[in-house]
């Protein structure tokens, strides 16, 4: 039997929802607006119709009504009956054509296109703000985690310092295998596609591109700045080895791939620092505890100080509720004809570059064990103004290994010393250089 605020939200006529996409998270979005369709009627006020669903390949999606499917979304988003689209196709063309096509015939929009939003997410801002309707993306990063709402209206009123986080399952996977067990790269990521953690082609996922288009819509939105994946300094973690994840370890730590957005300044001028990279942590960071496929966030602002976020940051289901929740919220913006907040871009701050991001280093280095070797190589970091806060020696001979952590310093001075110390003929390798996140500075 069907509520009393269900009967009266069917008394009003339905907005239709056109979905641009139907794989793992569009299929998940179509069923849960089938099976939750009374409720999120009563939450609306008004029942919510799924009104087209744009493909490629009609003959795969069974699971859904075939009178729905459409190859052309083109029309599909150019439909004058529809009120709503929700986007899960990903990547850029066509589909920034699509949604500016759907803004500017006066339709919200619901995206989880991260690489889209961070490139070029400016224009889809302005469409939407010069025909009154909304643009909502809590999906693209971080899946379920409530994380992108709060940065823009929950603390609104506050001043964000920094947002640091693991914004990435795969690659938190692949390195919390590596940690657990002592595999190598190559086998955690073989493990991760046999489990569906990795997609066929990982290159977004272990390059760093998936993190940092989602860092920099964190930045953005946590600065009040814009900013593109192009201002994000990237580094994946396909060049992380057994022997780094042993290294972290002998000194209490733990490698994840970090996404980390920062207020700072110089020379009087305030700046943003968007970078994403692997680290060493220490055990004792919330974030080292974060495993297999999960997300965390850690927001600071002046006046709430610390916050985290922490979830599933990805899959079907847990996407598709962060994309229904957008759903409702530009549903009932519709029925009481008002819109959410908008792109806030007033501070217009500058971004730093990564040579001028200050940061700590941990470098192992194998040397011959000779007088002379630890004089030399600590005068080719102060040579670069770089001061080192600990050194030991592991094994003799030829098996001799310096390993070494710095105080914090100019990256473009960290990575100067690493090139000084691969010309000396006494150090045969550098086993492991990695920058270091969250040990105290003494």
């Amino acid at each position: 039997m069907m509520s009393s605020s269900t009967e009266g939200a069917d008394k009003r006529a339905p907005l239709k929802v056109a979905l641009l996409g139907c794989g793992v998270v569009g299929s998940a979005v179509a069923r849960l607006l089938s099976e939750q369709a009374d409720d999120l009627a009563a939450r609306v006020g008004v029942p919510l119709e799924l009104a087209g669903i744009a493909v490629r390949r009609p003959n795969r999606h069974t699971d859904v009504p075939a009178e729905l499917l459409t190859t052309d979304a083109e029309a599909l988003v150019s439909r004058p009956d529809i009120d709503l689209v929700v986007e899960v196709i990903g990547g850029i063309e066509p589909v920034r054509s699509l949604l500016l096509t759907a803004l500017k015939s006066g339709k919200s929009v619901v995206s989880a296109n991260k690489a889209l939003l961070a490139e070029d997410g400016a224009t889809l801002h302005a469409a939407a703000s010069a025909n009154g309707v909304d643009l909502y993306y809590e999906a693209a990063v971080a899946g379920a985690i409530p994380l992108l709402r709060p940065l823009r209206e929950s603390l609104a009123g506050d001043r964000i310092t920094r947002v640091i986080g693991i914004v990435n399952g795969t690659t938190n996977f692949i390195l919390s295998r590596m940690a657990s067990t002592g595999a190598g790269f190559a086998e955690a990521l073989a493990e991760a596609t046999e489990l569906g953690y990795a997609e066929a082609d990982p290159t977004a996922d272990v390059d760093g591109f998936d993190a940092a288009a989602k860092a920099a819509i964190l930045a953005g939105l946590a600065f009040h700045t814009r900013v593109t994946t192009a201002d994000v300094y990237r580094e994946g973690i396909s060049g992380v080895t057994a022997a780094d994840v042993a290294s972290a370890a002998a000194m209490g730590c733990t490698v994840k791939l970090l996404a980390i957005c920062e207020r700072t300044e110089a020379d009087g001028e305030e700046l943003v620092s968007v970078r994403v990279h692997p680290a060493m942590i220490p055990l004792s960071h919330p974030l080292a505890g974060v495993g297999d496929a999960f997300n965390a966030v850690f927001v600071e602002a002046e006046a709430a100080g610390s916050l985290m976020f922490y979830g599933r940051g990805a899959g079907g289901a847990p996407t598709a509720s962060a994309v229904l929740g957008d759903l409702v919220a530009v549903a009932r913006n519709r029925v009481s004809a008002s819109r959410g907040a908008g792109e806030s871009a007033y501070a217009d701050l500058g971004v730093q570059s990564m040579g001028d991001v200050m940061t700590r280093y941990h470098v192992a280095l194998d040397v011959a064990d000779r007088p002379g070797v630890l004089a030399t190589v600590a005068s080719a970091f102060a040579d670069n103004g770089v001061s080192i806060q600990t050194v030991r020696q592991e094994g003799r001979g030829d098996a001799a290994t310096l390993v070494l952590v710095t105080h914090t310093a100019p990256d473009a001075a960290l990575a100067s010393t690493v090139e000084r110390l691969a010309q000396f003929d006494f150090i045969r390798r550098a086993g492991s250089v990695m920058r270091v996140e969250g040990l105290p500075s003494d």
